[in-house]
């Protein structure tokens, strides 16, 4: 039987992300797959590359055969030179945490109202029947 270290596409039409996967040469590509040993999101920037090394390099000594595709992915992440008892790369770049936004509370100042209606609200007066006959002959005349 021929194993291969091949993707797995999962997601959406236009956000597509990908699992590093070991199945036979023959199940089709989104089949059913022995072992998962990695993460591909290729939409996030930068893109996210997770490879379990151990388990990688257990397939590839066993004779598995990797798909161009994850070729690169392990060239990037040192995995194939490892193997091939090449020099390491240079180390991938993480992306950097994303800062916490101030809240709104902070971003208010002073003499501006917290988190209420600028505008007060009127509260309805109850209007005598005498008053408002009053009132609508004053406008008339």
């Amino acid at each position: 039987m021929a194993v291969k270290i091949k993707l797995k596409r999962l997601g959406k039409i236009r956000a597509p992300h990908y699992r590093i996967v070991v199945a036979d040469s023959r199940t089709r590509r989104d089949g059913r797959a022995i072992e998962e040993i990695g993460l591909y999101h290729p939409v996030q920037n930068p893109s996210r590359i997770e490879v379990d090394s151990e388990r990688a390099q257990y397939w590839l000594g066993v004779g598995a055969q990797p798909t161009e595709p994850v070729m690169a992915i392990l060239k990037l992440t040192g995995d194939w030179q490892k193997h091939k008892g090449l020099p390491a790369p240079e180390p991938l770049k993480v992306a950097e945490p994303k800062k916490a936004r101030p809240s709104f509370e902070a971003l208010a100042t002073a003499d501006e109202p917290k988190g209420e209606a600028i505008t007060q609200k009127k509260k309805a007066e109850k209007k005598d029947d005498t008053a408002e006959a009053a009132a609508s002959e004053s406008t008339e005349a």
